[in-house]
């Protein structure tokens, strides 16, 4: 069954629980709100560190830029 919230008179939801627990969410945690028709993604954005070494191993040999597709 799907989780539901209310928007408050200030304008705030409050995540259930079940769904905190779940992916694992704690306080302070930035999300952001992608428009999807007409709905809306909430995605929480990573912090830095987790990103580190995020592109390691990559290379720039045989790279595509856009004035090279056809």
């Amino acid at each position: 069954m799907a989780e539901t919230a209310t928007l408050s008179s200030k304008f705030q939801i409050s995540i259930p629980k079940a769904i905190r627990a779940a992916q694992h969410w704690e306080a302070g945690l930035t999300f952001a709100f992608i428009p999807k028709g007409t709905g809306v993604l909430l995605v929480p954005v990573p912090r830095r560190e987790a990103l580190k070494g995020l592109a390691r191993g990559g290379s720039a040999i045989d790279y595509r830029d856009r004035s090279d597709r056809t």
